[in-house]
């Protein structure tokens, strides 16, 4: 039975996987089950990519490199992430602005702004804390079966999923969705990163050639397939929000949407809305199989593929707004520009801080969120894995 593993994307939302991922390492111990990687197959979109490829390459030391995943999300700030200083956020603020204002004065393509915020610390974080030297090891040691990385190609629009294995796996090829095997670097997980607008785009090697890459979740619409094609039987997805959470209060709303709400909104549907109809189809799949005798089942490519999803059980956007203190003055300040509100209205902004809020007491808010669902699912868990019972 090969299992894989799918980290969605969502920002600072990713640090949910790592609560949900170490409250299964703890059953794993208190059912006295094996040690070692327990995912044969490990997928990742956008920050899910960096979570993903972090435990790829830790896969010979799985526990050890969890809790170090654990510790540096426990740690996190936005300076680890992207530029915070005073400058950069005044210089980024006036190149978009005299694009807007004066786009026809902007003739000399290196002055136009390429992404809101310069994201060059998250490089240095990448390089220091994954052991890049051990992916090929874990690959060739029977550690790992597949690494893969999702990105999307500005230039055809086509959904690229870059993996690595030492297996004959075929590329496969599906509408506005192809595969192609190399060997994953940083680079790979800048391009799964880059946010539309607040990233920049990265240039990578795809199918067709050289182009510049974003986010692995934008038209990302089968995010399962990868470990699937991979060779996963079984799939634990981990999503970050929407499935599990409860709906929003309703209530009656008269005030024009900012800037930052119709931003929040948009990456919302970008990262949340595909993976939870993608769960449904699968789903759907699966049942549909189990009314088609074995003997017709045979006939065909299909197979049934065991899924266990653990998503959010609150609403990570009043999370967020909860813990808006923890950001720097600087970027409290471009939040203010882009999600002006009432004197004594509600904020309308959470969703977007919920992506971009890389500080400690919110990511530490998020790992104990995923903890809390993961052990909810106990029993889910251990039947998933096939677990001895205590």
């Amino acid at each position: 039975m090969t299992t894989g593993l799918l980290l969605s994307g969502g920002g600072a939302r990713a640090a949910y996987q790592l609560g949900v991922l170490q409250a299964i390492d703890e059953l794993r111990v208190a059912h006295g089950a094996p040690a070692g990687n327990p995912f044969q197959v490990i997928c990742g979109t956008s920050a899910g990519a960096l979570n993903a490829t972090a435990l790829a390459c830790g896969a010979h030391a799985y526990s050890q490199t969890l809790q170090q995943l654990v510790s540096v999300w426990s740690q996190f700030h936005v300076g680890q992430v992207y530029r915070a200083e005073f400058s950069d956020m005044v210089l980024s603020g006036a190149r978009w602005l005299s694009l807007l204002s004066l786009g026809w004065l902007f003739a000399n393509r290196r002055l136009r702004p390429r992404s809101l915020l310069n994201p060059s610390p998250l490089r240095q974080l990448l390089t220091e804390q994954i052991e890049w030297q051990r992916l090929h090891l874990n690959l060739d040691e029977g550690h790992l079966r597949a690494l893969a990385v999702t990105a999307s190609n500005y230039a055809s629009g086509e959904h690229v999923t870059f993996y690595q294995s030492p297996y004959p796996l075929q590329p496969w090829v599906r509408n506005q969705r192809l595969a192609q095997l190399c060997e994953i670097r940083v680079e790979h997980l800048l391009a799964s990163a880059a946010i539309p607008f607040i990233f920049p785009a990265v240039k990578l090697r795809g199918p067709h050639g050289r182009a510049y890459f974003g986010d692995g979740a934008m038209r990302q619409t089968a995010p399962i397939s990868p470990a699937i094609h991979l060779g996963a039987d079984r799939v634990l997805v981990i999503g970050v929000g929407r499935m599990a959470e409860p709906a929003a209060p309703q209530a009656d709303h008269h005030e024009y949407p900012s800037l930052a709400q119709i931003a929040g909104h948009a990456l919302s549907s970008i990262f949340l809305d595909n993976l939870s109809v993608d769960v449904e189809r699968l789903r759907r799949i699966n049942h549909t199989l189990s009314l088609i005798p074995p003997e017709a089942r045979a006939a065909t490519q299909l197979r049934p593929v065991e899924l266990l999803l653990i998503a959010p059980s609150q609403r990570l956007d009043d999370m967020a707004i909860q813990h808006a203190d923890a950001l720097p003055a600087t970027v409290r300040r471009l939040f203010n520009i882009l999600g002006p509100r009432a004197p004594r209205g509600p904020r309308q902004d959470g969703a977007l801080l919920s992506y971009l809020l890389f500080e400690a007491p919110f990511t530490q808010a998020l790992i104990a969120l995923g903890r809390q669902d993961a052990m909810a699912q106990k029993a889910d868990i251990v039947r998933f894995f096939g677990w001895p019972t205590c």
